[in-house]
């Protein structure tokens, strides 16, 4: 399962990129694509770190990373949607899967505090 996720999370980041190579070249759209591709790919490279994690409490400070920063990217795709920058078709599969990938993350979240107990809350 970690290996799907992480092809899953790495993708995001890759449509991304693709997404922002596709916006027109226009000052207002230098800074969100800074933003969208660094939360983007932050996603998968704090997940990767994630599974490396060697305890409990690593672990769910890393998976929380991983859930801030793809909110962050839903955040970037509205703003990209409701300036009109790309359209809702471009960006609702990406938008499908970073909400995906968010309800993974905060299930295992969920699950890992369940066992390792309220002091891992971090």
């Amino acid at each position: 399962m970690q290996e799907l996720i992480k092809k899953r999370t790495k993708q995001i980041g890759l449509e991304v990129i693709k997404l922002v190579d596709e916006l027109p070249s226009k000052t207002s759209t230098w800074e969100i694509s800074n933003q969208i591709i660094r939360c983007s790919t932050s996603i998968g490279a704090n997940y990767r770190s994630s599974c490396r994690a060697k305890l409990a409490p690593d672990f769910i400070n890393k998976l929380k990373i991983v859930e801030e920063e793809a909110d962050e990217t839903l955040y970037w795709l509205e703003i990209i949607q409701d300036s009109g920058l790309s359209s809702p078709e471009r960006i609702n599969p990406i938008r499908k899967e970073t909400d995906e990938i968010i309800s993974i993350i905060v299930a295992s979240l969920k699950t890992l505090r369940n066992k390792v107990g309220p002091h891992a809350k971090s």
